[in-house]
């Protein structure tokens, strides 16, 4: 090893430096060391004073400064290699032709295209090799057109093209698919008299089947008269790349049947073919693991790999893991592939999978091995199906150390590891500083905000997407949808669907789905219907989405109809089916119904109720009347210390006037949640119906005392492309005054028709006065006030409300849509109410 001192790069600069390279930022940043990873001599003696070198005083020769080139070649070291060219031109060495190829080559495969193109193009004298290295180098770094351009220059210069030259074009023919360019390729090559080289032959086989021309590759490779080992394995490997499996073992037997000894590669490529799991694949992969032993290949590296993945992928996981224990060589490939199998199961990933994941990762640094940026997304899609945020975080931290966030995938991993933890501005500034954002990245950022509730903002997002010329795939444009259902925007979500049908993605059952949960959740239980009923492909997630439509509409005869539908078409129902049906059961009052299909759930499905469904069969009881059957319910289903099934109970003490039990439930609720608003105002309006004013004032004082703040009521309207919002007596919107003008005369029309409020009377406390008051200007009612200003009268007014509808709203409702002739639609926090002619979807059972 020899470490060589000279001074800054700047006095080392002739002034007859080439402008090309002295205008390089590598010249400016020259260190005041570097490393020669070789012994340089100088008439074979080592060089005493290396020194010397700089100073002009001593020239290497030919054969030194070659080897030096393709050392710094082998390492991608250009500053190696821009370091020698520098001396080459300070010492004024004559370069001949072979060292100014190998000055060429360098610069190409280490990506410096730029510096190779000037190199070239100052070349005296240039040669079929050097017109090859730039072809090779253009193509390596993408610059497809420039390489082809590069071939006809060469033509045109008269350069007696060789088989390599050819193989370089046809090579770019199969990255870009041009299979027009590559029969034309084809063509010269047979007039250049040059059609019958293996070499030839096997470029022209990767380059028809990259094209999907597979019977034309199959044609060459049975009409050439002389073939190899890589005619073979190109052809296996074409079969397995466009998705031929079958075709693939087929010709590895007859490649063994031929005489040809099996290799690596050929057995890599079958394997691989049978992890595709067509019928048999597994035991043709059994069959080609036994091939491997008595090859002696089953130890090699590729053909473990492939084992493993096989093994994998057909489900047989124990297989897989102990071909992984007893290959003594493993590489970081080989740890990413069993990470990877672990996960190949179509079921969610379990706490053992993802502990065996991270048991791996933790091995494979023991070992010394580098993850790459595949280890890293794998091990954070298992810290994300599993929630160990924590982990997640260390694993970030090691991300950072190794300098791979700048990997797209492990950028999106990164998302959605910060949005699954509710830390949405980390996630946000993990998207922002991946430099390449790709449409899996957009995707999970969009989908990360919708799962913060930041639907606006998902919108944005998208808008933004689109604006930076980003092309959204059927994932993005469900997402998209998604935020718009969220919103209850279903003016945005018909410009979305439009997209979505018009870029070729509106037939996605996954966009179906999105575009009926959409309509559903934005209270257009028809336009859902029609998009169900469009949609080719239904999944048990379609059935699902429009039960639940219709549940959370009132609707439930038709949902329960589609229930049956669903079974008699052979889709299974899952989880998310069943809390439909047991919504629609509860909506709708039909007790006995509801706790025939829990029971049905549980005994002919083996699915094992959630805390979600528990609480439907509870609010199913309780609103029933059967408190006491709802609260025995509770204390046997295993969810007994969970808020949201008391708090089910007590909302169900208000409708039947139950103050006893709701005291003693409130009790348990507030214990549980303490810090929770809904829980004393349901017991505040409990006591305040039941005219206890005593009580109702106690559990005001406490709330004060305690600092919990009830969640204010906001109310939204959508009118063209504009949310306009609300809050109760709200002023702030820029036509308030007619707001209030409209709902006054509204209000005034009502009585006339008998509306009374609610908490009207003379013996009313000054509480409920100023309640009654305010009641007047709730939320809803002024966003239902500026819908009948701004709507059409054929327009149905929907308004959506965080809160649940009060009981003088409800009423006011009512009475409002008889008096206009209009449809009102409410959505609250637990369902639709559809107001037409005076009365509502819900027949006053909510």
């Amino acid at each position: 090893m020899l470490r060589l001192n000279f001074k800054p790069c700047k006095s080392l600069l002739p002034i007859t430096y080439p402008k090309w390279l002295s205008e390089s930022p590598f010249l400016h940043t020259f260190p005041n060391t570097i490393t020669f990873t070789t012994f340089l001599q100088h008439n074979n003696q080592p060089i005493q004073n290396p020194q010397l070198l700089y100073q002009g005083t001593i020239s290497l020769d030919s054969a030194t400064y070659t080897h030096l080139l393709k050392s710094s070649t082998r390492s991608g070291s250009v500053i190696l290699g821009k370091l020698v060219h520098t001396h080459l031109i300070k010492t004024s060495f004559h370069q001949c032709l072979f060292l100014q190829n190998n000055l060429l080559n360098m610069y190409c495969k280490c990506g410096e295209i730029g510096f190779a193109c000037h190199l070239f193009e100052q070349m005296p004298n240039r040669d079929v090799v050097s017109w090859n290295l730039l072809i090779s180098g253009y193509s390596l770094v993408g610059f497809y057109s420039k390489a082809v351009e590069m071939f006809c220059n060469a033509r045109m210069d008269g350069v007696k093209l060789d088989k390599f030259t050819y193989s370089g074009v046809l090579s770019v023919c199969g990255r870009t698919c041009d299979v027009e360019l590559g029969v034309m390729i084809h063509g010269l090559i047979v007039v250049s008299g040059l059609g019958s080289q293996v070499f030839l032959t096997n470029s022209l086989i990767d380059m028809y089947s990259k094209c999907g021309w597979m019977n034309q590759a199959r044609f060459l490779f049975d009409n050439s008269h002389e073939l190899d080992d890589v005619s073979w394995n190109s052809l296996i490997s074409s079969y397995v790349r466009t998705g031929l499996y079958e075709s693939t073992v087929e010709f590895l037997v007859r490649m063994h049947r031929s005489g040809l000894a099996l290799n690596s590669f050929a057995l890599g490529s079958a394997l691989k073919a049978c992890s595709s799991c067509f019928g048999g694949s597994r035991e043709i992969g059994k069959m080609l693991h036994g091939s491997a032993v008595n090859f002696g290949l089953d130890l090699d590296t590729v053909v473990a790999t492939a084992l493993l993945h096989m093994y994998a992928r057909t489900g047989d996981l124990s297989s897989a893991t102990n071909v992984f224990k007893f290959t003594p060589n493993r590489n970081v490939v080989m740890f990413n592939a069993m990470i990877a199998g672990l996960f190949q199961s179509d079921t969610e990933i379990s706490k053992e999978l993802a502990d065996d994941a991270l048991r791996l990762f933790s091995e494979m640094q023991r070992w010394g091995i580098s993850p790459s940026s595949f280890t890293f997304s794998s091990i954070l899609k298992a810290c994300n199906a599993v929630e160990a945020f924590g982990y997640g975080k260390q694993i970030h931290a090691q991300v950072l150390k190794n300098n791979l966030q700048i990997d797209e995938f492990i950028g999106s991993a990164l998302v959605d590891l910060y949005s699954l933890s509710g830390q949405i501005s980390d996630a946000l500034r993990c998207f922002h500083s991946t430099p390449k954002i790709d449409i899996v990245s957009w995707t999970s950022m969009i989908a990360g905000l919708i799962r913060n509730g930041q639907f606006e903002h998902a919108l944005s997002l998208f808008y933004d997407m689109l604006g930076s010329r980003g092309k959204p795939d059927e994932f993005t444009m469900s997402s998209a949808l998604s935020a718009c259902a969220g919103l209850a925007a279903s003016r945005s979500g018909e410009q979305i669907q439009g997209y979505a049908t018009k870029a070729g993605l509106g037939h996605y059952t996954v966009v179906g789905n999105s575009q009926v949960c959409m309509y559903g959740k934005s209270g257009d239980i028809d336009a859902a219907n029609l998009a169900f009923k469009e949609m080719e492909d239904r999944d048990v997630v379609s059935w699902s989405a429009m039960i639940s439509s219709h549940a959370q509409h009132g609707s439930a005869t038709e949902a329960l109809s589609l229930f049956e539908m669903m079974k008699r078409v052979g889709v299974a129902p899952n989880h998310i089916t069943f809390l439909g049906v047991l919504t629609a059961c509860s909506h709708g009052g039909l007790v006995d119904e509801g706790l025939r299909f829990y029971e049905i759930m549980k005994r002919d499905y083996g699915l094992p109720p959630t805390l979600k469904h528990c609480a439907c069969i509870v609010d199913l009881l309780a609103r029933s009347g059967r408190l006491v059957e709802s609260e025995n319910f509770i204390k046997n289903s295993g969810f007994e210390d969970d808020p949201i099934m008391w708090r089910a109970l007590l909302s169900a003490c208000r409708i039947h006037g139950d103050t006893d039990t709701a005291k003693r439930v409130a009790e348990r609720v507030i214990g549980l949640e303490p810090q929770a608003a809904s829980s004393y105002v349901l017991l505040y309006n409990i006591y305040s119906d039941a005219g206890i004013e005593l009580p109702a004032t106690e559990i005001r004082e406490l709330m004060k005392d305690r600092g919990v703040k009830k969640e204010p009521g906001i109310s939204w309207i959508e009118i063209g492309s504009t949310v306009h919002s609300f809050v109760a007596g709200d002023r702030s919107h820029p036509n308030s005054q007619v707001v209030y003008e409209k709902l006054e005369e509204l209000l005034e029309k009502i009585r006339k028709l008998g509306y009374v409020n609610e908490k009207a009377g003379s013996d009313s406390s000054v509480e409920e006065q100023k309640d009654r008051s305010a009641a007047n200007y709730h939320s809803e009612k002024l966003a239902v006030a500026l819908g009948i200003i701004s709507l059409p009268k054929s327009a149905p007014i929907r308004v959506m409300k965080n809160l649940r509808i009060c009981h003088d709203c409800h009423t006011t409702m009512k009475f409002i849509s008889a008096a206009e002739g209009r449809e009102i639609i409410v959505r609250d926090s637990i369902r639709f109410h559809r107001f037409r002619h005076g009365s509502c979807s819900c027949r006053d059972y909510w």
